[in-house]
């Protein structure tokens, strides 16, 4: 039990950094870190994968379906696993244990990757990937709630902030390990090493700082009471029957095999769904067999639910299913995206263009740097004589962090010709987020704010939008193409329009979870949640990996346009089941 360093949740405002308790930058940047390697290796891995095992930086030359299946496979367990992360740090071994043992994992995983030259150490980093992501991510937020608990009207500010070392992170991890990554004169092996050293640092930094949170995040509490927001009759219990778990068992076996045997069948021999059912092939018959028993759990326990409960549970189902289709789109940015950047943009700029460009990246780069830098020099005015090492960690990453920015700008510089890096182009994600999220922040805060349903409506089409950019700068690629030079205009369009659609849609969908099931249920319905994530992050994977297929019977633009009038689509269906969602919400706005 601690007692010199424990404090209660209103001590946390009394060091102060920007308003805020000092705690939230610790996060801010032990999350910066983490957000740094994970978008940096994703940035890399289908580049790597697909790039040619010969050239100043050879890859591994798989075939783009493969590399696609792998990285889809990759991106959709790491949705799944923060649900047992969760579980484990709950009711075993504190937040704080568990963000700490995430971040080892995820170290231990970057270095793997960084020895390429075999493929054990790369499916071997990638699992140990996906399981550290599993304890770091959902446990952070818990932490950073906590500290909130009796200051729920500084929440929203608290959050907001540690958004931004979410983009933050994931802007300079794209940034500079893509950079690095596909210079010739460093490669693959320094990219994915880069991630690893980031994340180590952002460990180490968590670690020797940890106590800055009091008791919270140590050991979980036996017996805690949680108020609950709802009437007697809907706070009456329905366990979970054996039956019930017994089918979520053989649900949950028949996936995971499903999302490895994918990848794992086209690398090797080893098929587990190697047999045919009236027709259908063994993978997609277990696929579908697991949908319908999915289903059927979820009618069943919905059914045993009061009227308005049930009711509101359908309506988390309803966008739950929307976010499938949203991610299996918006995850083209690291899959047929990247290869579209890579092997059909005009990425060679020269004269007044290579100028512009390099001042355009030195400007977004340098600014948020500073910007951050000051955060982390108000930091060590409060911090520094209790957490001196953590602190010295701290700035050690940042010291590498600026020297690597001016060496990138300086060699952008000095060459006549500028090579925009195909992973660039992922970055502006985060650059429109950090730009425009207060915007869009303060519309959902004003009378004008629309409906849930009009929200996720605008949002598809905005997606969709992104997609018609991207249709219609393609649309001169002959059928069959491996190489264009189409403007790079067309990807910025995409990428703008994709962010401000993310923006309509993904905070918002964990908000209307939170205010739509009681307490004692979040963690179930989060759980579905992230697995419509998960399974449109695998369909983002399989769908992208059709990429040489369809453009080779028809053509890149039909390719795009697939992912154009999908979303357009449901925009309007869910945009037009406003006055049903209405109803079934119950007055939640």
């Amino acid at each position: 039990m601690q007692t010199t360093t424990a404090k209660n949740h209103n001590d946390f405002f009394n060091d102060r950094v920007i308003g805020h308790p000092a705690g939230l930058f610790v996060l801010f940047f032990t999350e910066m870190w983490e957000r740094f390697s994970y978008y940096g290796m994703r940035a890399l891995l289908v580049l790597f994968l697909t790039s040619s095992v010969m050239g100043a930086n050879p890859g591994w030359g798989w075939p783009r379906e493969t590399a696609l299946a792998i990285y889809g496979s990759y991106t959709s367990l790491a949705y799944l696993t923060p649900i047992l992360g969760g579980y484990v740090a709950d009711k075993i071994i504190g937040y704080r244990s568990a963000v700490i043992v995430g971040a080892l994992l995820m170290t231990l995983g970057h270095l793997s990757m960084a020895l390429e030259f075999s493929p054990i150490f790369m499916y071997l980093g990638l699992a140990l990937l996906v399981v550290g992501n599993g304890f770091f991510k959902p446990n952070m937020t818990s932490i950073l709630s906590h500290m909130y608990k009796k200051h729920p009207e500084k929440k929203d500010g608290a959050y907001t902030i540690f958004y931004m070392g979410v983009n933050s992170g994931a802007f300079l991890g794209m940034l500079l390990c893509g950079y690095i990554g596909e210079s010739p004169n460093w490669g693959w092996s320094y990219g994915f090493g880069l991630a690893g050293i980031f994340m180590l640092v952002g460990m180490l930094q968590f670690y020797f700082t940890r106590n800055i949170f009091g008791d919270i995040g140590t050991k979980p509490e036996k017996g805690e009471v949680i108020d609950e927001n709802e009437s007697p009759e809907e706070a009456t219990r329905n366990p979970f029957s054996k039956f019930d778990i017994t089918i979520i068992s053989i649900i949950s076996v028949v996936g995971l095999l499903w999302t490895i045997n994918d990848p794992l069948s086209k690398i090797t021999s080893v098929n587990f769904f190697d047999f045919n059912v009236g027709g259908l092939s063994g993978s997609n018959f277990a696929i579908l067999a697991a949908l319908v028993l999915f289903i059927f759990v979820l009618i069943k326990r919905i059914s045993q639910y009061t009227p308005i409960l049930r009711d509101k549970m359908v309506a988390v189902i309803i966008l739950a299913f929307i976010t499938i289709f949203f991610w299996a789109s918006f995850e083209q940015a690291g899959g047929s995206m990247t290869i579209f950047a890579k092997d059909y943009t005009a990425r060679i700029l020269e004269g007044n263009e290579k100028l512009m460009f390099n001042v355009a990246n030195t400007l977004i780069t340098v600014v948020p740097l500073i910007i951050i830098s000051f955060v982390l020099f108000k930091l060590f005015t409060k911090t520094f004589s209790r957490f001196a090492l953590g602190n010295i960690i701290l700035a050690f990453g940042f010291v590498i962090i600026w020297g690597l920015v001016i060496y990138m700008l300086k060699e952008q510089y000095s060459d006549v010709k500028a090579e925009v890096p195909a992973t660039w182009f992922g970055v502006l994600n985060s650059l429109f987020i950090i730009s425009l999220a207060p915007i869009v922040s303060k519309l959902w805060e004003s009378k004008y704010s629309p409906f849930a349903t009009i929200k996720n409506g605008i949002g598809m089409i905005l997606l969709g939008i992104g997609f018609a950019a991207l249709a219609y700068g393609s649309s001169a690629i002959p059928p069959g193409a491996k190489v264009a030079s189409v403007s790079m205009i067309w990807l910025i369009l995409a990428y703008l329009f994709h962010t401000l659609g993310e923006l309509f849609i993904s905070p918002v969908g964990l908000s209307y979870v939170s205010k739509l099931v009681p307490g004692r249920m979040i963690a179930i319905m989060f759980g579905i949640w992230y697995l419509a994530i998960a399974i449109g992050n695998k369909i983002a994977g399989k769908m992208g990996g059709m990429i040489d297929e369809i453009t080779a019977q028809y053509s890149m633009k039909t390719f795009f346009l697939i992912f154009t009038l999908i979303p357009f689509g449901l925009g309007l269906f869910i945009m037009l089941l406003t006055p049903l969602m209405k109803k079934l919400m119950h007055g939640v706005k």
